[in-house]
This record gives C-alpha cells, sequence and structure tokens, in this order.
C-alpha cells in the first residue's frame, strides 16, 4: 500500500508541477474600436521577475485575429510593435489590413509587451494638453520625467528593471505555447525587428519565417544612431531638393534657407497650439526646429512637404513647421514612456562609449544629451552579453529597409543580413520611408513569402515590385508669393 500512495503522491506532484509550468491563457469573443470583425482576447499571467516564478505576477494583454477559414494552418502570424513602447493591440486596426492575405487561413497575434497597452502599463501623463511653452521646455520635461519615474516605482509591477527585451520575449514564447503552437511566423517593424531578433536567439526552433521590417538591431546605439541617421536623410533631402527641377525652381536654395533657419535660433516665434489652434508665443531652440524636420522624414507624403515649411520658417513663418511635427501622434503611435527608457536605459546608454557612429552636423548630440540625463537616475536591467550578438538564421528571414529612412536605414538592415547569414534576404525600397511594410505591392510579397513551402521557395520570392517607386514630389503652395493667412488676434 505504502510504495502504491508513494507513486501516487509522485504522480499528482508530477502534474501539478506541469499545470505550474503550463501558461493557462483563456480567449473570449471582443471588439476593438477601430476594427469591423469580432476578435478573441485574454490575459496571460507572467512573473514580473523570472527569478522569482511565485513572486508578483502581472497580466499580458494578447488578442487574436482569428483566420477567416476554418481549416486554418497552425503556424499564426504575431505582430510585434515598434517604439519601444507601443502597444501592439492599439496598432491592430493599422496592421491588419497589411495582412489580410495571410489571415485567411492564419490568425493574427498581437501581445501588448509588458509595459505598454494594458500589459502592467509604464505610461507618463499624457502631454497633449501641455501649453506649447510647457512641451517645449527641457527643464520642465526633465522634472516630469523625474516625476513620472518615482510614481511608476510605486506601481505593484514599478521594478522598473524587469522591462528589458530579453524578458519581454520569454513572455512571448509563454504566449506561443499557451496558444498550444509548435511554431508561428514573426513579424516586427522598427523596435519590434530588435524584440523578434531576440526572440529569434533566444528560441530558434519557435519560428517559421521572420520579417523585419526597419531595423533596429541589438548593436545599435540610439541615441548616436539618431544623430547619423536623421542627418544623413536630412542631408538627401536637401540634395534632392537641388537636383529636382520641380523643388530646385521653388527653393532654389533650401539648404541656405535652413543654415540660416538654424543660425536664427533662438527666437520667439508666434505659432497655434496643435491641439487647441491657440496663439501662443513660444522660444523656439535648435533641437525644437530640429525635431519638427525629422518627424515628417519618417514618411514620404510628409517629407514632400518639408521644404515648404522650412522655407517658410526662414521667413519667419514656423505653422506649417509646427504642424507637420504634431501629424505624427495618434493613440496608436504613443508611447509608453516608462517602458521606453527602461528599454533604452538598460540596453543602449551602457554602450554610448563603444559606438562608432559620426555625430551629424547639425543633429550633434542632443538626443544623447537627453537620454543621458534622463537614464543616469533610471532603473536598468541586467542585459545579457548574447543579447547584442545577431544569431544565425535557422530558417527563412525577411529584411525590409526604406533608403529614406530617418532612423533605421538600409545600412543597419545591411548588418543584421550579414550577421544572419545565407538564410537572410534584404530588400531596399529607396523612396521609402520608415517601414516598408504598408506599401500595398509588399503586402503580396510578405504574404508569398509566409506562405511559400520551403525557406528556398520564400528566399525565391519576387520581392522587388516597389524598387521604382519615385520619391513624393515636393510640395509648393498653390500661392508661394502671397503672405501666409493670419489667425484671429495675430499679428
Amino acid at each position: 500500500m505504502a510504495p502504491m500512495l508513494a507513486v501516487l503522491v509522485a504522480v499528482l506532484a508530477s502534474l501539478q508541477s506541469a499545470d505550474a509550468a503550463s501558461p493557462s491563457l483563456e480567449l473570449k469573443a471582443c471588439r476593438l474600436p477601430g476594427h469591423p470583425t469580432e476578435l478573441q482576447c485574454g490575459t496571460l499571467k507572467r512573473p514580473l521577475d523570472p527569478a522569482q516564478p511565485q513572486g508578483t505576477q502581472i497580466d499580458l494583454r494578447v488578442v487574436v485575429l482569428p483566420a477567416l477559414a476554418r481549416n486554418k494552418l497552425p503556424d499564426p502570424v504575431v505582430i510585434l510593435a515598434g517604439g519601444p513602447g507601443q502597444s501592439a493591440v492599439d496598432l491592430l486596426p493599422v496592421v491588419a489590413p497589411r495582412f489580410s492575405r495571410l489571415s485567411q487561413r492564419r490568425d493574427l497575434v498581437f501581445v501588448d509587451q509588458r509595459g505598454t497597452g494594458k500589459s502592467a502599463p509604464l505610461e507618463c501623463a499624457d502631454e497633449a494638453g501641455l501649453s506649447m511653452a510647457q512641451g517645449l521646455d527641457m527643464e520642465a520635461q526633465m522634472k516630469r520625467l523625474d516625476a513620472c519615474r518615482g510614481q511608476l516605482g510605486q506601481l505593484p509591477h514599478g521594478d522598473l528593471t524587469q522591462y528589458t527585451t530579453t524578458i519581454a520575449m520569454q513572455d512571448l514564447d509563454a504566449v506561443r505555447q499557451a496558444l498550444g503552437v509548435a511554431q508561428w511566423n514573426v513579424q516586427g517593424g522598427s523596435y519590434g525587428t530588435r524584440a523578434a531578433l531576440e526572440y529569434l536567439r533566444q528560441f530558434p526552433k519557435a519560428t517559421r519565417r521572420v520579417i523585419l521590417d526597419g531595423v533596429a538591431p541589438p548593436d545599435m546605439v540610439l541615441p548616436r544612431s539618431f544623430s547619423a541617421d536623421n542627418q544623413a536623410a536630412l542631408d538627401a533631402l536637401l540634395a534632392h531638393c537641388a537636383q529636382d527641377a520641380g523643388c530646385q525652381k521653388a527653393y532654389p536654395d533650401l539648404a541656405g534657407q535652413w543654415k540660416r533657419l538654424l543660425a536664427s535660433l533662438p527666437r520667439e516665434v508666434s505659432v497655434p497650439h496643435p491641439v487647441t489652434g491657440k496663439l501662443e508665443t513660444v522660444r523656439l531652440q535648435a533641437m525644437h526646429v530640429l525635431r519638427a524636420v525629422r518627424g515628417p522624414m519618417y514618411v514620404p507624403s510628409l517629407t514632400a512637404v518639408v521644404p515648404a515649411a522650412i522655407a517658410q520658417a526662414s521667413e519667419g513663418d514656423f505653422n506649417a513647421l509646427v504642424g507637420l511635427s504634431s501629424g505624427m501622434g495618434g493613440r496608436a503611435g504613443r508611447l509608453a514612456m516608462g517602458m521606453h527608457f527602461s528599454v533604452v536605459c538598460a540596453e543602449d546608454l551602457p554602450r554610448m562609449p563603444l559606438s562608432k557612429d559620426p555625430v551629424g552636423a547639425d543633429y550633434g548630440t542632443m538626443e544623447a544629451q537627453l537620454y543621458g540625463r534622463v537614464c543616469a537616475d533610471w532603473p536598468k536591467g541586467k542585459v545579457p552579453p548574447a543579447f547584442y550578438e545577431i544569431p544565425k538564421a535557422q530558417s527563412a528571414v525577411l529584411v525590409l529597409s526604406g533608403g529614406a529612412d530617418p532612423v533605421t536605414p538600409p545600412r543597419h538592415g545591411e548588418r543584421a543580413t550579414a550577421a544572419l547569414g545565407s538564410l537572410a534576404k534584404h530588400v531596399v525600397v529607396p523612396a521609402a520611408g520608415h517601414g516598408v511594410s504598408g506599401l500595398p505591392c509588399m503586402r503580396d510579397v510578405m504574404a508569398k513569402f509566409i506562405e511559400a513551402p520551403t525557406d528556398a521557395e520564400a528566399l525565391a520570392v519576387k520581392a522587388d515590385c516597389a524598387a521604382t517607386m519615385p520619391r513624393a514630389t515636393a510640395f509648393v503652395p498653390p500661392n508661394p508669393s502671397l503672405p501666409p493667412v493670419k489667425k484671429e488676434g495675430q499679428k
């Protein structure tokens, strides 16, 4: 009897251990604003600190867009958001249409990475309601971030050292296991490519295909690369205008106007608040104008308006420049700044001395200084040395780069592709900005890449459909000789 009881106890113990090790995820029907069809939503419990599995738990938000076909394929596509700090679920209404072909027979999976969306969010106060003077004041911004760090630290999930990409990708694989998926296809954009590469490093057997759009590899030191890459994109824009007949005719001295604009700063200007429309007088610094120009360069259609905005600002009218810089917002684009700094301060700032990126002539070290100040007191998680090594790919990887991308240009994609080896293919779209997957023809390319039965067939997919896409034509105001229209109350 005793031996039998001992066996029974051992069996029960093993079953309990298996249950504890197997993540539980119950999905229920749900809907999201901006998406027309029913989805499946759930949460997965995860330890805040992986070293303390029985300690504080957090909820990971998981949303699945079910495949339309009854006999769906077993390998879903998981979408990794950018930032760092974007919510993948908030991006669903924007991203899902790009994968409509794949979603015929494959589920699309969206997971809010820890620290974002509704997965133990680390959000600072929304600054949309601030006056422009408050928003542009660097010292005030530092104080707000300092206060935010203190407030986040008081949260039940406020150990800011537990939000590294390495830990987050362990969360992601727990979702895969909870869904009962043997292998899935991983698509990441911008910072999501760094996350995808880390997932590939830790769980190479769990990936069937990988798509990296706008590569931010782990060895990329963000604040330093910002300066070099922003400057290269701006220089290319000015050079293109000088060579393009239409732009050169409309703005014959655009480079000179840009230099004179920077030389005129700091200065006081009157501009409408991008949200309220109320006219405000603010003191503009060079860093404000540099950031205002950088934002639109992410998107070619907005880049086309930058020459007009520069020309007008050089003459004292900053309305277009302010309007352009505020056109990149929206809930889907908002970052959870606590998660953002937890990642960058742990993974990038310690490697600043190792960066060999040149400092941009105009952009200089402004971003490095900002992050340096914030990260000086920000709690930093531990990052394994292997995190910075891109592994050899064990299955096909499609790398996408936009030639006009101001933050993740092709040089980073080239480096990542070389490290990934023979199973990686790099496609550059010369006229594209930050993100290639949104181009209509590239949606078919991605679908064919994932649908291909073998790695060899996936890598053979023709992917040059957007190679000859022209650069967006520079915008020319219809009546450039007329003075700007003054708003009520404007002198």
